[in-house]
């Protein structure tokens, strides 16, 4: 078995991964960029909305946004954190670096929007394709800094620690530590292993768990599943967001509908016209994401639509199409014409507010283990996030991680031990069991723990979970790993554990909403 040796491995190639292995590179140290796909196939990479940078504004109104968007359930120091350190890591690396082309006003000023939940405008944007401008400027710099090593088709398929994988019998006794992770090369089939003195988990959400999503495919929550086999504590892993307004079409609901939109004036209404969510929130069209996304399910319960409306004659003409030309393109790819047609949309599972628990410096419970982005909980977001928070937050945890990371490292060194051989079997893996067994996860998160749940239905999906987990895992010993084996053995293990924490919170906060029924 080829053994790859490193000092800051990366598992994820989104923002929060790829700033990251930046800030490292630039501290002299060498890195490993994993991920399956390419540079920009990563959910930060489809972000529309934009990302918060208002320095001259009242810090305090932002974090009582947050505060409120939680339901007061947000950590305080996460929050904290985030305000103080925000403009200073976006300006430096985005703006003053990489020189992000964001949208400005003819004065030349940064244009700021404003999104729902949100008392100001203060968030930045590349019309609707924020995530893509700032990811595709990163990856670019990520691809021109040697000290970093890109390593496209490759699968991380379980964490080495000294308890398990190392070649001295005595390592058991030591604390939990991680030292690296066996990982899939999928242009030769064979099993590597990258051993680390820093081993980092960037590898984004857990949406596509659920059957109606706005992740990329195969969002799993793989980084949750990762590091709950070796032990890290997890946290709030109940707390999925659904965002509100997923394009409802032939592709739908993959496609988001920003959340800009009703902050520049789109209302929300029923095929009649009624603004249903003025009578459910004073915030109207405007209340945060797990009140709107209730809002709609339960409008199209009692009214038997298939999607509620985003009306957009309060815009001025030709606005849309200026401001938001993605979505432009693709509702008239679907056939909506958005000078005269409103967006039929419902919502979708869209983002993790919990994860791998880590402190402000991205640390997990396992020595030398990060988790930051979206696949960490730091607590920034409680019980629900607020709109474009979650890029700044990938600038923030990972400058805070490469920095303490830096100091550690400097500080002193460990010896990384030899990892044991991998060892599986070599029978291939039914593509069309595999496929079907995705769809029912898929379909029991969706039914039984979705947007409302009850202890009937999370007793159900534990029971579905439970034996298909058991099948799975039989499936995964006798044969040998590809990534859609990989995608499934993490995606079931990902959704027992966001039923089980569902289950054990009796509290509805945020996006976690249980229904009287039982």
């Amino acid at each position: 078995m080829e053994v790859i040796p490193t000092d800051c491995l990366v598992i994820g190639a989104g923002l929060a991964g790829s700033a990251y292995a930046l800030h490292a590179a630039r501290g002299g140290f060498q890195v490993e960029l994993l991920s399956l796909a390419g540079p920009l196939t990563a959910n930060s990479d489809w972000a529309q909305g934009g990302i918060i940078y208002n320095p001259a504004a009242d810090s305090r109104a932002l974090a009582a946004d947050i505060m409120a968007a939680s339901d007061q359930t947000a950590n305080p120091a996460a929050v904290a954190q985030l305000v103080a350190e925000g403009p200073d890591a976006l300006r430096e690396l985005l703006l003053d670096d990489l020189r992000v082309g964001f949208d400005r006003d003819p004065t030349g000023a940064l244009d700021l929007a404003r999104e729902g939940g949100h008392s100001e405008r203060r968030i930045i944007h590349a019309k609707d394709a924020t995530g893509h401008a700032i990811l595709s400027a990163v990856a670019a710099r990520v691809d021109a800094t040697p000290p970093i090593h890109r390593r496209s088709g490759f699968v991380a398929l379980d964490l080495l620690t000294l308890s398990h994988n190392s070649d001295r019998p005595s390592d058991r006794y030591q604390p939990l530590t991680c030292f690296g992770c066996y990982a899939l090369d999928t242009a030769t089939g064979r099993v590597v292993a990258f051993t680390a003195r820093k081993t980092i988990l960037a590898t984004g959400g857990l949406g596509a768990i659920f059957q109606h999503h706005t992740n990329q495919p195969g969002s799993v929550g793989h980084g949750v599943a990762l590091a709950y086999r070796v032990g890290a504590r997890l946290i709030d892993l109940e707390y999925v967001q659904f965002h509100p307004t997923a394009l409802y079409g032939r592709r739908a609901p993959h496609f988001l509908i920003t959340e800009a939109l009703r902050g520049e004036g789109a209302v929300l209404t029923d095929r009649h016209g009624h603004r249903f969510m003025d009578a459910l929130d004073p915030r109207g069209s405007l209340a945060p994401r797990d009140i709107i996304a209730r809002g709609i399910a339960r409008q199209l319960a009692h009214s038997g639509e298939p999607a509620a409306l985003l009306d957009l004659s309060a815009l001025r003409p030709g606005f849309v199409s200026e401001r938001f030309p993605g979505i432009a393109e693709r509702c008239l790819a679907e056939g909506i014409d958005l000078a005269r047609d409103p967006i039929p949309v419902v919502p979708a599972a869209h983002y993790a507010c919990g994860g791998v628990h880590a402190d402000l410096a991205a640390r997990t419970t396992v020595r030398h283990l990060n988790a930051i982005g979206e696949t960490a909980c730091t607590g920034l977001h409680g019980a629900n996030r607020l709109a474009s928070t979650s890029l700044l937050e990938n600038l923030v945890g990972a400058r805070a991680a490469a920095r303490a990371d830096a100091a550690e490292l400097r500080a002193g060194s460990w010896r990384v031990p030899t990892p044991r051989p991998w060892e599986g079997p070599d029978r291939t893996a039914d593509p069309l069991l595999i496929r079907q067994d995705l769809r029912l996860v898929q379909q029991t998160m969706w039914n039984y723990a979705g947007i409302i749940r009850s202890g009937r239905r999370l007793a159900r999906a534990r029971r579905i979970l439970l034996e298909l987990r058991e099948e799975i895992q039989a499936f995964y010993r006798d044969c040998r790993p590809v990534p859609e084996l990989v995608e499934l053995r993490n995606a079931v293990q990902t959704a027992l554990l966001v039923v089980h924490a569902a289950a054990l919170n009796p509290v509805s906060r945020g996006c976690h909403f249980l229904s009287a029924m039982d």
